[in-house]
């Protein structure tokens, strides 16, 4: 007898099963039982800014520049409040605390809506492959929300289920007239026929990663913009971001990269180097 296919667990029962927290307005429960009003802007319109943070044995990664960046996105979206910096610089380790301290590997997000609502929560790593295909998908950079990691990520999720519906792993999103710019939720790297190491510059309507600014400044990265046949001609490139870190890529649409390439382990050994030291292990 042929087995039925159960359905995917729900983010709610993943959560459960994890014991992820969520701190709502300073009031710490169980994710999958923190709940917001319907009428808040933050889920009717996306209205809101959000950040997520890496956390390495019970320890949050580069909080400060996070929350400097979510200032800004705030500031920028003109969210009718103050951002609340001093309060989420207490109930993030609180909340990593709560989750399990040393004992917790993972990320925590940052959630302000225009309904006025905070959200810090915990979640698992997302599931990633060692290495990535990357396939192109079309996109038109939203020039208003430059600067802002809103929570409008609508355009971004779709690009990533079209790129997985044409066999690939993550999408690659390129303007219309045909500028490489970023894969959805991080930076991208090729190295050009000269042999350096670049990245399409921010004035391209790209977001300003934390992680793209620590490989620009200590891997040698320089901008450089580049289009989809300039990039095809690359022998290699990587991808980064919080949560992937340094992660080769193995493809983009049918030319076949080394992965990982010469510069790809030393950009990851650069990044990983940054980020032991600041946790005080290097």
């Amino acid at each position: 007898m042929d087995e039925v296919p159960q359905p995917a667990p729900t983010l709610e029962a993943t959560a459960a099963a994890r014991g992820e927290l969520a701190c709502l307005d300073g009031e710490i429960a169980p994710s999958a039982e923190t709940m917001i009003p319907v009428t808040d802007e933050g889920l009717l319109r996306g209205d809101g800014v959000f950040e997520v943070i890496r956390v390495y044995d019970g320890r949050p990664f580069a909080l400060g520049e996070h929350l400097d960046r979510l200032e800004r996105s705030a500031a920028n979206l003109r969210l009718p409040y103050p951002m609340p910096r001093e309060t989420l610089e207490r109930e993030v380790p609180m909340l990593v605390e709560r989750r399990g301290g040393a004992s917790f590997d993972g990320i925590v997000r940052i959630v302000l809506t225009a309904g006025g609502r905070r959200i810090v929560m915990t979640e698992p790593l997302p599931p990633s492959p060692e290495h990535v295909r990357l396939g192109f998908v079309t996109y038109a950079p939203t020039r208003v929300l430059d600067g802002i990691k809103s929570l409008s990520y609508a355009g971004n999720m779709l690009a990533s289920r079209i790129a997985r519906e044409q066999g690939f792993d993550e999408a690659l999103l390129v303007t219309p007239h045909g500028r490489v710019l970023e894969a959805p939720t991080s930076s991208l790297f090729y190295v050009a026929e000269d042999g350096a190491l670049c990245t399409p510059p921010l004035d391209e309507h790209i977001l300003a990663s934390i992680t793209r600014d620590v490989v620009v400044r200590l891997a040698g990265a320089e901008e450089r913009s580049v289009d989809r046949d300039g990039l095809l001609a690359t022998r290699e490139a990587f991808i980064a971001s919080t949560t992937r870190d340094v992660q080769p890529v193995a493809a983009i649409e049918d030319r076949t990269l080394a992965a990982p390439g010469e510069r790809t382990r030393a950009a990851a050994a650069v990044v990983r180097g940054h980020i032991e030291a600041a946790l005080g292990r290097g």
